[in-house]
This record gives structure tokens, C-alpha cells and sequence, in this order.
């Protein structure tokens, strides 16, 4: 029911490079994020020697100095390539959940001191990297990732008076508005701004013509999943990773 899901969400946040392997969905972005630097079995492909190919995989990680990581979803084929993973000593890390929402009954916001972009900033990225400490290597990376998404994006900024307080990115695909990167900087959290920093990403997805929204977040963030809740998220599915280092390769 929710596979759409999985493939909006890789649109949204798309990879550098990516190489498809025998219905296996490769994805590289020199280690920054695991989404975009993981594989992905997307649909049955023509070998049934699965150790192999996750062989192959963890050749081609190895040689970029990456760790070899698999998202596993409802959604991956084969249906066992999770137990496979465990049985070669992959550890299941960031069990995470999608979360949905119906834009019809959401409150407007209280706090419209927003700035949006359509296009990605260089004071956006230096507001988010200061936001998540962000190196400028990896600062460089997330202005490539997303310069290379062609799909409707708003890049959000919430201000308390001049101060940058919250930032977001959202991308549309069909009617739906994926959140992204949705953070709040240290001293002003817990004081309602990520709630409205997301009312007023919703209100521009509703004007943008999108009538549902999703977004990821981590089992662990219990404070992030009570504001969605809160907004009235729910779950739909979980996903979670499996992680193997590699001897020799670089660390995510």
C-alpha cells in the first residue's frame, strides 16, 4: 500500500551516483547519510545466489572506502535478504519509522516569520550546517544532492525576530510533500518551533497542490515522534538498516 513511499523518498533525497545490480538499487554520496549510500532491493532479479551478490556489493562500498549498508523495508525483494544479512554478521542499526499525514484538517501556523526558496542558498546550507554542526565537506555534499533533485522543493527558514531559529526542506512528488532535515537550533528547542516551522512547510505544500505528507525519523528521537504525533502523524511502516564494516573502508 505504501511502496510509493519508498520510491518518493528516494527521489527526494537522491544519491550522487547510483547503479542498479540485478534488481538491486546501489546508491553512493562519498558516506554522507545512509540513505544515500545504501543498497536498496527493489525487485527480484535473475540470480538466487544471494551471498554472492551481497559479495559483489560489499566489492563495489569497499572500493569507494565505504561500509557496506542495506535498507531493509516491507517492500525489499527477496523477503529473507534480511535474515541473510544477520546470518553474515550485518547489525541491524537506525530502526526508523515513515510517518503519514492528511493535509485536510491541518492548523494553520501562529509563527509565519518564514523564509522560502525554491531553489537551494548558500545562507540556507550555512543556517543547516550550523544547525546539525555540519562540516564544510559534507555541506558541500548536501548542496549537490539536492541541486540534482527536479522535483518541487521549498527550502524553509523560521525566524524569532532576525534570528534563524528552524529549517526544513520539503519536496513534492504527485500529491504528496516529503519532510526532510527538519531541525531546530540548540537553544531554542522545545519551545514549539519545529512545530510551526512544519505547519508553515504544510501550508505551502497545500498551496502547491499536495494533499498527504511523509516523513522519516528515527525509533530513538522519542521527542520528534511525539511532535509528529502531536501534528497528527502516524505510522505507516518501519524500515532499518544493516550495517557491516568492512576492513579497509571508511566509516558513515
Amino acid at each position: 500500500m505504501y511502496k510509493n513511499l519508498e520510491e518518493y523518498s528516494l527521489n527526494a533525497w537522491p544519491a550522487l551516483q547510483s547503479f542498479v545490480y540485478d534488481g538491486w538499487l546501489l546508491r553512493f554520496a562519498q558516506g554522507f547519510t545512509k540513505r544515500s549510500n545504501s543498497v536498496n532491493p527493489i525487485y527480484r532479479g535473475e540470480s538466487k545466489k544471494f551471498k554472492d551478490k551481497i559479495m559483489y556489493c560489499e566489492s563495489i562500498y569497499s572500493s569507494m572506502n565505504l561500509d557496506t549498508i542495506f535498507k531493509i523495508s516491507p517492500f525489499v525483494t527477496p523477503r529473507k535478504i534480511d535474515k541473510i544479512l544477520e546470518d553474515l554478521d550485518y547489525s541491524l542499526v537506525e530502526p526508523s519509522s515513515v510517518m503519514i499525514l492528511n493535509l485536510s484538517k491541518v492548523e494553520e501556523p501562529l509563527n509565519q516569520h518564514v523564509d522560502i526558496s525554491t531553489e537551494i542558498s548558500s545562507e540556507w546550507t550555512s543556517i543547516l550546517a550550523d544547525f546539525n554542526n555540519l562540516s564544510e565537506a559534507t555541506t558541500k555534499i548536501t548542496q549537490q544532492l539536492l541541486y540534482k533533485s527536479f522535483l518541487k522543493k521549498g527550502f524553509f527558514t523560521l525566524y524569532h525576530g532576525s534570528i534563524p531559529v528552524a529549517c526544513g526542506i520539503g519536496v513534492i512528488e504527485h500529491n504528496y510533500i516529503g519532510l526532510f532535515d527538519i531541525v531546530t537550533s540548540r537553544p531554542y528547542r522545545n519551545k514549539g518551533y519545529g512545530k510551526q516551522l512544519i505547519l508553515n512547510m504544510l501550508k505551502w505544500a497545500k498551496m502547491n497542490g499536495a494533499t498527504d505528507s511523509y516523513l522519516q525519523v528515527l525509533k530513538s528521537n522519542q521527542l520528534a515522534v511525539m511532535l509528529y504525533h502531536q501534528l497528527g502523524y502516524r505510522e505507516a511502516y518501519t524500515y532499518w538498516y544493516r550495517y557491516k564494516k568492512l576492513l579497509g573502508s571508511g566509516q558513515i
